[in-house]
C-alpha cells in the first residue's frame, strides 16, 4: 500500500474535446497502447486510493464501457451538463461517502502524468499541512497559462490567468497544471461557496483556492520534476507530441534496464511491452500489446509484433507477427507473417515469404520459403519443401493437418486437410496429398510425366525454340 494513500482520486473526463475533430471522444484516443484516460487511471491506481472516480459526460456510455474494461471497480459520475470543473468535482463527491484525508483531482487528458509525481504531490500536501496543494511546473514558455504567485514563505497567494497578469506576473514561469490535492472536508465546504459569477457562468475549481486562503487555510504548490508531464491533449498535434514523449520515456527505461534499441527514433512500443537484458531491437520496428523480447533475441529491422513472445536467442527480421510464440533460437523471416495461434518451437524456422496461422511447429523444424501453413501441427526436425500449401479450408469449415517428426516433404506440395503424414515419411515434389501417409513411406501424388518428341518443330516451326532445338539435335 502507498505510504500516502489518498481517500479518493477524481479524474475529470466529461469534456467533448472538439479541437480533436474526431468522432472518438478525446479521452479515448490512444497513445502507446492505452487511451488517454487509461494512462491517467493507471497513474491514479498506483496510489491505491480508497475510491477512484471518473467524471463522464460527453459520449458517457462509450467512455463508461471503456473504463469497465479497464477495471470494474472504477466508479463513474455523470456530469450531464458541463458547468465547469468545480461542478464536475461536486458531482463526483456526490457519489462518495463522507471522506477524510486527501482527495486528488486530475484531468483525463494528461497521459504523461506519472504515479511518482502524484505520490510526491500527496506527500508534499500532507507534509505541509495544506488545505490544497497545486501541482505546478516551470515551463520554458508560460504564455497562455495561469501563473503561480507565491508569498515569501512559499505559500500560494493566487493563480493569475494570462489575461489578468501584470508584467511582473507574466515573467513568472511557474504555471498551474490543473492537478490538485485537497483536504477532503475543506474541499466539500469550499465547493459549496463557489459561484457562477464569471464570464462563462461556470463553477471553477480554482475558485476554491481563494476561498480557502481567505478562510485562513494554507494553499501550497508542488513543482513537477518534468513540465511535460502536465501537458493536456487538445488536438492531434499535441497527441502526436505526447506519443513521441511517452515513447522516448519507455525506450529510455528499456535501455537503462539492459535492452539495446539501435534507433529509438524509428522504434515504437506500447507501455505493456517487456524487454529482458541483452535483447536487441533494430530500426523501424513496432512492438505492441503484451509483446515480450527475451534475452539475446533480436527483432527487426522493419518488423511489427503484437502480443508476441520472442524466446531467448531468436531472430526475427522483416516480419509481421500477431499473437504468436517464437521459441528459443528460432529464426523468422525475412518477409514472414505469423498470424494468431502460431507457435514456433526451439531452433525452428519460418523463412522468406512464409505465412503461418494456428500452427504448432516442432523443435528444429524448418519451413524455409514461399509456403502457407494453416491449422497444422508439425513435429520435430521436419523440413517442409518450398511452395507448400496446407489446404485447410473447404469453403465452409477449417480442417487440421498433422505432419510428423523427421519428415521431408517435397517442393510444391498441397496437403489437403484433414490429412496426416506419419513420422519419417517423405512426399514427392509436386504432390497433392489427400490421403494419410504412413510413417516411413514415400507418397507420390502426381501425374506421370510424358515426353512428346518433336512437338516444338511440328507445332512451332521457325520459332526461336524450334531453331534452338534443331541446333541441339545437330550438336551445335
Amino acid at each position: 500500500m502507498s505510504a500516502h494513500r489518498p481517500a479518493a482520486v477524481v479524474v475529470l473526463a466529461a469534456g467533448e474535446g472538439t479541437r480533436m475533430k474526431s468522432a472518438t471522444p478525446k479521452v479515448l484516443h490512444t497513445i502507446s497502447g492505452r487511451s488517454l484516460v487509461g494512462h491517467v487511471v493507471a497513474a491514479a491506481s498506483a496510489l491505491e486510493p480508497e475510491h477512484l472516480v471518473v467524471v463522464v459526460g460527453h459520449a458517457r456510455e462509450q467512455v463508461t464501457a471503456h473504463l469497465e474494461g479497464i477495471d470494474s471497480r472504477i466508479r463513474t459520475a455523470v456530469q450531464h451538463e458541463q458547468n465547469g470543473t468545480g461542478h464536475a468535482v461536486r458531482v463526483a463527491l456526490e457519489t462518495l461517502p463522507a471522506l477524510t484525508g486527501t482527495i486528488v483531482i486530475t484531468a483525463g487528458d494528461t497521459p504523461l502524468l506519472t504515479d511518482g509525481t502524484l505520490t510526491a504531490l500527496v506527500a508534499a500536501h500532507e507534509a505541509d499541512g495544506n488545505a490544497v496543494t497545486v501541482l505546478s511546473a516551470e515551463v520554458p514558455d508560460p504564455i497562455g497559462y495561469g501563473r503561480i504567485v507565491r508569498a515569501a514563505d512559499g505559500a500560494v497567494l493566487a493563480i493569475v490567468e494570462q489575461k489578468d497578469a501584470d508584467d511582473a506576473q507574466k515573467a513568472i514561469r511557474e504555471i498551474n497544471s490543473g492537478v490538485f490535492a485537497f483536504d477532503a472536508r475543506l474541499l466539500a465546504d469550499a465547493l459549496d461557496k463557489v459561484t457562477t459569477e464569471n464570464a462563462q457562468g461556470e463553477e471553477y475549481l480554482t475558485d476554491t483556492l481563494e476561498i480557502l486562503r481567505e478562510a485562513g487555510h494554507r494553499v501550497g504548490a508542488a513543482i513537477a520534476a518534468d513540465h511535460r508531464e502536465i501537458a493536456g491533449i487538445n488536438n492531434r498535434v499535441q497527441l502526436a507530441q505526447a506519443r513521441r514523449t511517452l515513447n522516448d520515456r519507455l525506450l529510455e527505461r528499456a535501455m537503462l534496464q539492459g535492452a539495446t534499441i539501435v534507433d529509438p527514433a524509428s522504434t515504437w512500443v506500447d507501455v505493456t511491452v517487456e524487454f529482458e537484458p541483452d535483447s536487441v531491437v533494430l530500426p523501424n520496428t513496432q512492438l505492441y500489446g503484451a509483446t515480450r523480447i527475451a534475452t539475446g533475441a533480436e527483432v527487426g529491422p522493419n518488423s511489427t509484433l503484437t502480443d508476441t513472445t520472442v524466446g531467448p536467442g531468436a531472430r526475427v527480421s522483416n516480419t509481421v507477427a500477431d499473437s504468436a510464440e517464437i521459441g528459443e533460437e528460432a529464426t523468422v523471416g525475412p518477409f514472414a507473417y505469423l498470424r494468431p495461434g502460431t507457435r514456433l518451437g526451439p531452433k525452428s524456422k519460418a523463412g522468406t515469404y512464409v505465412e503461418m496461422k494456428n500452427a504448432t511447429i516442432g523443435e528444429g523444424t524448418k519451413v524455409p520459403h514461399l509456403s502457407y501453413v494453416g491449422d497444422a501441427t508439425i513435429g520435430e526436425h521436419t523440413n517442409i519443401g518450398a511452395a507448400s500449401v496446407f489446404v485447410n479450408y473447404d469453403g465452409e469449415t477449417k480442417h487440421h493437418t498433422t505432419v510428423g517428426s523427421y519428415c521431408k516433404t517435397g517442393s510444391d506440395n498441397m496437403f489437403v486437410a484433414p490429412v496426416t503424414v506419419g513420422d519419417g515419411a517423405y512426399t514427392a515434389a509436386g504432390s497433392v496429398i489427400t490421403k494419410d501417409v504412413p510413417a516411413g513411406s514415400l507418397a507420390v501424388a502426381r501425374g506421370q510425366q510424358r515426353n512428346i518428341e518433336g512437338w516444338v518443330a511440328r507445332k512451332r516451326p521457325g520459332s526461336a525454340a524450334a531453331q534452338a532445338a534443331e541446333a541441339a539435335r545437330r550438336g551445335e
